[in-house]
């Protein structure tokens, strides 16, 4: 069983300094760093998922700007794949199954952002195509939510969605934890 690791949306516009700045995003950061520096050596494939935004009423992650670049801390070496998207889901539109296939990966590490879009869609529907995955919940980031007059802190988004794909979707693991399996 071959398995790569998926840097989901790791782009400046998530950073301090942002359009849309996420809570956590270089602590998050950082370990997916550390888990990129483990794939590298070991030699596991790696993927880049960018998202360019064509919604118009989106401010951050558009084509072109600045905050669509990959993060300095993770960015592609000549040879790695960088996959473009311009939905939450990386399978939506584009041809990423058809890259796992090709390459033989039946198994995929995500880390990135946000938690509660690109990650989370994206994991269901890496499962509905039959992956098995594992989410690095510690290298991931998310930003406060509003739901009616509720307000849910980012730590809380960022936790209850990995809750909710434990289990049926994802394992669910800390970054310490995957760089001894890696």
């Amino acid at each position: 069983m071959k398995t790569a690791l998926v840097l989901v949306d790791i782009q400046k516009d998530f950073f301090p300094g942002g359009k849309k700045e996420l809570f956590g995003s270089e602590e998050a950061t950082s370990n997916a760093s550390k888990l990129l520096s483990a794939a590298r050596k070991n030699n596991m494939k790696v993927i880049h998922v960018k998202q360019l935004s064509k919604d118009p009423g989106f401010s951050f992650c558009l084509p072109d700007s600045v905050g669509a670049e990959i993060h300095p801390s993770v960015a592609p070496l000549e040879g790695e794949e960088i996959l473009i998207k311009n939905s939450s889901n990386a399978f939506k539109g584009t041809d990423f199954d058809e890259l796992l296939y090709s390459n033989d990966i039946s198994k995929l590490i995500f880390c990135g952002m946000m938690s509660h879009l690109s990650i989370d869609s994206t994991i269901r529907a890496a499962k509905d195509y039959g992956y098995e995955c594992v989410l690095a919940y510690d290298a991931c980031a998310a930003c406060d939510l509003k739901f009616g007059v509720m307000s849910i802190p980012a730590s809380a988004v960022n936790a209850s969605f990995a809750a909710s794909l434990h289990e049926a979707f994802a394992e669910i693991s800390e970054t310490e934890k995957l760089l001894t399996l890696i």
